[in-house]
């Protein structure tokens, strides 16, 4: 997973032209229309990849001993594999072989290496570029190994609106309301409902 999102990056850096890169599921909506989106990535002066401690079995449990001395525990780190970057980590990214190949090599088995390798990577190689969370996004609140699912039913104006803004964070040193782009995870059974909202909730239309 880790190794195709770096062959993402690299192919996607050939075009010098490419400024930010976003890292999206097929379950992934935008919330807002094309010009804020891009406004927001563009002006920002941070990256987003969440990096947080976890010290429980999904998140400490899963660190390896063998990869001591480059990477200790108290460096390990876990977070959303839905990253939005900047050029110049990006190249970072793709150009890491140390670390990445400490991953190839332990992180096996119970140690997923798309929940850990960049989050541990970035904030402890780039920890100042970065914001240390992501614009993504997810339900978490039923608990279980994946985040909640939406469907047609799931769809209202109002649970839109409430993804869009009832959300406090910084951006750029200021306090905003809009601290997630994009969200998942909807099933192919919620685009209906999806479109028929979207031009006013979401003005996906300007």
């Amino acid at each position: 997973m880790v190794e195709a999102e770096k062959r993402l990056l690299a192919n996607a850096l050939l075009d010098i032209s490419n400024l930010r890169f976003v890292l999206l599921s097929e379950a992934c909506i935008p919330l807002f229309n094309f010009s804020t989106v891009y406004t927001h990535l563009i002006n920002s002066n941070e990256n987003f990849v969440e990096t947080y401690d976890q010290p429980s079995p999904l998140g400490r449990g899963r660190y390896r001993p063998q990869m001591s001395p480059m990477i200790k525990l108290s460096q390990w780190r876990k977070g959303s594999q839905w990253f939005q970057i900047d050029r110049d980590l990006a190249v970072e990214i793709v150009s890491d072989k140390t670390y990445f190949s400490i991953f190839q090599n332990y992180c096996k088995g119970s140690c997923y290496a798309d929940e850990h390798y960049l989050p541990t990577f970035v904030n402890m190689k780039f920890k100042n570029w970065n914001s240390g969370r992501t614009l993504t996004w997810v339900d978490w609140s039923k608990g279980g190994a994946h985040p909640a699912r939406f469907n047609r039913q799931d769809i209202t104006k109002e649970f839109l609106k409430k993804l869009r803004s009832e959300s406090s964070c910084e951006y750029n040193g200021k306090k905003t309301s809009i601290c997630h782009l994009f969200a998942r995870k909807f099933t192919s059974h919620a685009l209906s409902r999806l479109l028929m909202f979207a031009p006013k909730v979401m003005q996906l239309n300007h």
